[in-house]
Formats: structure tokens, sequence, C-alpha cells
């Protein structure tokens, strides 16, 4: 890590993962690591579910328009939310997730984040890993070791806008 920005920049969404298991206690540093990200006046509105169960990795993957790599990983990381933690939850929810998303790289696993709504959606993730109300799971992490590429050409496009697209001084 000669340069911390640049390994940050580098950091990309994993959608192809070998079939090799992630041990438990990786996954478990991983989420220790990750609660300590800042939440709005220290609430840390949320709780993780580490899911390996093929069944229930694939019923959850159904629960998202881009939820299909939590069918296919080793690990899918659910993180649940208090819907009554008030209106920042989800931006604390972000952070902490991109937490976790940076520690994995570190750890040499891939990830990939995915939502998971409607909203029905994220009550029903919620149920499926023993949560019932004030707990949603919008989001979900696909953890594992990234697999072998495919050939061709990606339909995600790649790549980002120019800095002077984004950013301005005043």
């Amino acid at each position: 890590m000669d340069d911390p920005l640049r390994t940050l920049a580098a950091i990309r969404a994993t959608r192809v993962f070998a079939e090799r298991p992630v041990p438990r206690r990786l996954v478990a540093d991983l989420v220790d690591a990750a609660r300590w990200t800042g939440s709005a006046r220290n609430r840390q509105p949320w709780r993780f579910v580490s899911v390996t169960d093929p069944d229930l990795r694939r019923a959850l993957a159904r629960l998202g328009q881009y939820a299909l790599p939590l069918a296919t990983v080793s690990v899918a990381l659910v993180l649940l939310s208090d819907s009554e933690a008030g209106h920042d939850t989800e931006f604390d929810l972000g952070r902490v997730c991109q937490t976790l998303v940076v520690a994995a790289h570190f750890a040499g696993l891939g990830s990939c984040p995915v939502s998971l709504y409607p909203e029905i959606n994220a009550v029903e993730a919620a149920a499926l890993t023993g949560h019932g109300h004030p707990w949603r799971a919008h989001h979900a992490l696909a953890l594992g070791w990234p697999g072998q590429r495919p050939r061709g050409r990606s339909a995600i496009p790649t790549g980002r806008k120019d800095l002077s697209d984004l950013f301005t001084e005043r």
C-alpha cells in the first residue's frame, strides 16, 4: 500500500467469486472493524448477519433487482438498520458498508454491495435473518474470494467521470 489514495481508488465491486469458503473468524474481524464506523450521535443503528446457508442466500438474492451475487457467494453479510432510528440511518449504513468493502479488500476478499428494495423486500430479508420490527435489511454485501473474471467485455460500464465534471471550487 505505497499510495493509500490510489489503493482506495482501485477498489471495485466483485461479481464473480471462487467456490472457496471464507473463514467465520475473518467475517467477524471485518464486522469488528466496521462497527467502529462513525454514526450520527453514535447510535450505531445497525446489526449484521452472516449468511452462509445456500438456500437462505438464494432467497435473499431474489429480494433485489441487483442482488443476484448473494446467491453465488460464500457469505452474504446482511446489514440491518433500525427503521425508527432517524432520517440519517441510511447514510450511516452507507458509511458502515463502505468500511466493510475497504476492510474486505485489505483482507484479500472481493465484495459487492447490493440493495434489497422495495420496502417489503427489506422487511422480508430482515425476517429471513431472524429480525422483526423495527429492523429492516435494505442492504447486503456479497463477500468471497474473487473468482476468475469472464473473458470479453463487461456489460457494466467501467471508468469514472472526469474530475472536472464532478468537482468545482468557489
